[in-house]
C-alpha cells in the first residue's frame, strides 16, 4: 500500500510516527485509476498525546530560527537548553538587561519593558501554537520580560539584591505558590491568544511577587 509523502516536522530533531490506517474509507466508485487510499501518518500517542505532554519538547535549532516569534520566544535559542530552561533564561535577562540599559535613559527603559510585553505575548502564542503545547518549557521569553522589569525597577540595586531578585523570582516562577499559580491556571489552554498571554502572565506575577518581598524587606 503506497504512503503519503509527509514532510519532516521540524518541531524536534527526532519524532516518532505509526501508521494509522483508515479501514472505514472505501474506495470511491470511479476512483480505480488513483489507487487506494494514503496512509495518514500519525504522531506516536506517547510522543504527542496531549498539549499539555508535549511541553518539555525541546526545538531545534531549524526550528527557533524559522521564525521571528519563535527565535524572540526561545530567545535566540537559550529555550534550547536541556535543563532548567526558565533558569537559563531568567539568567539570560540578568546578563543582557545592563547591555541594554547602558544605553538608554531610565524613561527609556520603561518604554522597552512596555513594548516587550506584547512582543513576548505575540512571540509565546506563535511557539506554543507551533510547538503544539500549551506552555512550552522553552519558550522563555516570558522569564526575560518578567524579570527585565524586576531589574528595571530595582536598579541601581547592589549585586546581593540583585541575586535575592534573581532566587525569589525562581521560587515564585517555579512554584508557583497562592496567586503565580492562580495567573498559571487562568488562562491556559484557552486558545491561542490567550493561552499564549497566560505564559506571560503567571510570569509577570511572580515579578510583581518578587519586587513586593524585596520591598517588605526593605521596609523591616
Amino acid at each position: 500500500m503506497a504512503l503519503a509523502s509527509q514532510p519532516r516536522d521540524d518541531v524536534t530533531d527526532v519524532q516518532a510516527l505509526r501508521e494509522v490506517r483508515d479501514g472505514a474509507q472505501a474506495q470511491a466508485p470511479g476512483a480505480g485509476d488513483d489507487g487506494p487510499a494514503p496512509v495518514e501518518l500519525k504522531p506516536l500517542a506517547s510522543a504527542t498525546d496531549s498539549p499539555d505532554a508535549r511541553k518539555h519538547v525541546r526545538p531545534s535549532l531549524r526550528f527557533v530560527f524559522s521564525h521571528p516569534a519563535h527565535a524572540i520566544g526561545v530567545f535566540f535559542g537559550v529555550g534550547c537548553f536541556p535543563i532548567a530552561a526558565g533558569t537559563a533564561g531568567t539568567l539570560a535577562a540578568w546578563i543582557t538587561w545592563p547591555l541594554i540599559a547602558a544605553w538608554l535613559t531610565p524613561a527609556q527603559q520603561g518604554w522597552l519593558v512596555a513594548a516587550s510585553i506584547p512582543i513576548g505575548w505575540w512571540a509565546c502564542s506563535i511557539t506554543a501554537r507551533d510547538l503544539r503545547t500549551a506552555d512550552p518549557r522553552a519558550a522563555v521569553i516570558d522569564e526575560v520580560v518578567a524579570f527585565w522589569l524586576i531589574l528595571w525597577l530595582l536598579l541601581p540595586a547592589g549585586f546581593g539584591t540583585q541575586l535575592a531578585a534573581f532566587l525569589l523570582f525562581r521560587f515564585f516562577d517555579a512554584a508557583k505558590p497562592g496567586p503565580v499559580g492562580w495567573a498559571d491556571r487562568v488562562f491556559h489552554g484557552k486558545g491561542v491568544w490567550l493561552g499564549g498571554f497566560g505564559i506571560l502572565f503567571d510570569d509577570l506575577v511572580a515579578a510583581l511577587c518578587t519586587l513586593l518581598v524585596l520591598a517588605l524587606w526593605r521596609a523591616l
